[in-house]
């Protein structure tokens, strides 16, 4: 079914556009706030439509030009053919109605969004699919003979698992990691070397991992599916035409899923990590050095990750004799930055391998006043154990995109922290905790922060203080 002049009138979730037919809401991709399209209906649910757009009958002023070849294949940066600032606006939009909406506020106070320092090649963490199941263009399916070879590197198309876009070039992060995905690429052509059939759970070559630091870090992960004999060739290639790699590693992924944090990073050459620094806050303050291994998470955006941390920081207020507790510390990152300016940070984190990390970075730094534990932050924070670490007077938390568990909400407003800060990378679930605790806590502030440029994503970072 095809509906004809739809007014594109919004951005919205999942990096989809809004329109509506007959009063019901359509989501299209790819399109811009301010398109007048045509719209092919390719799902029908009780709620809202899906559909694709056919034809335009008059191109938005917030549109620009798409720099990425692969755009509206790839998926990845959904925004790139909307101006940046206009990105931003509907960032802002978004934080703004999650509190409303779910978090029930009214009039919160919102500072203005933080764009990030760069737009392009800002992430220091790429993860490309080798696959045989590549995305067909139009050209290849106009061959009579179809494609010669259907092998690809790159990256999944969005509701497609088996469906993997032949990358060429990715404008995400700066050299040589397009040079270094190519080069993988040609070796395992050249070799005849099978890619991965996530069908049938064939194929030796599985992952491509880069990771790299402002510092002069480069990390190339390779997973593949057993041991063949072509595996340590591979890996000489890659460290003799890139000398720049500083760590390479290499996984044997034999399971039918893709998680590899559960298996063994084997250490073919260099260092067992990158290194990525951060200034301090405060003039005069200390410059911390993180410890980035194989399996750690930093934030992928180096440049943002630093206003991040600054905002998160400041807000707080610290004070040198205050006690703070870092709830979903991950790898200590916010634990280890504020730690010289408090008395004590306790760190609480579900995965082990995190902790240690974050442990490893505390001792590096010369910084004794944090202590880890590894569990489940709604297990690990009970009565018991805040009596034996102390009462925080400040709780920092920044759990996973679903939020925190609802215990721990509770646990919090049994303590009664004089401030909570509460970082999320998902303003709807930020705003259904916030809820919750606005039965003892009001919101001051809240900064968006533009971590994902092209992308529907933003970070919020919220200041709630107790009720007295």
């Amino acid at each position: 079914m095809i509906y004809e002049n739809v007014e594109i009138i919004d951005a919205g979730a999942e990096g989809m556009a809004v329109g509506k037919i007959n009063e019901k809401i359509v989501f299209v991709p790819f399109v811009v706030p301010g398109d007048v399209v045509d719209v092919q209906i390719t799902r029908k649910k009780k709620k809202y439509l899906e559909g694709k757009a056919i034809h335009f009958h008059q191109f938005s002023t917030r549109r620009i030009e798409p720099h990425c070849s692969h755009f509206g294949l790839c998926g990845g940066c959904r925004w790139q053919n909307m101006k940046y600032e206009e990105q931003l606006f509907y960032k802002q939009k978004q934080v703004f109605e999650s509190l409303t909406r779910i978090g029930k506020l009214e009039n919160p106070v919102i500072l203005p969004i933080l764009p990030s320092p760069k737009t392009r090649y800002y992430r220091n963490k790429l993860d490309f699919t080798f696959s045989n199941h590549r995305w067909l263009t139009d050209e290849d399916r106009n061959v009579e003979t179809g494609p010669t070879n259907t092998n690809a590197l790159g990256f999944h198309i969005p509701q497609f698992f088996d469906k993997v876009v032949d990358i060429q070039e990715c404008f995400h992060m700066k050299d040589p990691a397009n040079a270094i995905r190519t080069e993988a690429r040609k070796f395992a052509m050249d070799h005849d070397l099978a890619f991965y059939d996530v069908r049938t759970w064939q194929g030796f070559l599985r992952n491509l991992i880069i990771r790299n630091t402002e510092a002069g870090g480069l990390m190339v992960i390779l997973v593949v599916r057993d041991r063949e004999e072509q595996l340590m060739p591979m890996l000489d290639h890659l460290a003799g035409m890139f000398p720049e790699i500083t760590s390479l590693f290499y996984v044997i992924n034999p399971k039918q899923n893709d998680t590899i944090y559960d298996l063994a990073f084997n250490l073919y050459k260099g260092e067992s990590f990158i290194t990525e620094k951060m200034p301090p806050f405060v003039a005069g303050g200390k410059e911390i050095e993180f410890r980035i291994g194989p399996a750690s998470f930093f934030q992928t955006n180096s440049f943002q990750a630093i206003n991040l941390y600054r905002i998160t920081a400041e807000l707080a207020l610290l004070a040198g004799d205050n006690l703070v507790y870092d709830l979903y510390t991950g790898t200590g990152t916010i634990a280890n930055y504020i730690a010289p300016y408090v008395k004590k940070v306790v760190g609480i984190e579900s995965v082990p391998a995190a902790i240690s990390d974050a442990e490893i970075n505390s001792r590096i730094n010369g910084i004794s006043n944090t202590v880890f534990f590894a569990g489940e932050t709604e297990k690990i924070l009970t009565p018991e154990f805040i009596t034996a670490q102390g009462k925080p007077d400040i709780i920092i938390t920044d759990p996973p995109r679903n939020g925190m568990h609802e215990k721990v909400v509770r646990t919090i407003m049994d303590v009664c922290p004089e401030k909570l800060v509460y970082v999320s990378c998902n303003p709807a679930t930020q705003a259904r905790d916030i809820a919750l605790l606005t039965e003892r806590y009001s919101m001051e502030t809240c900064q968006p922060v533009d971590m994902f440029p092209h992308t529907q994503h933003v970070e919020n970072i919220a200041l709630l203080k107790l009720r007295h």
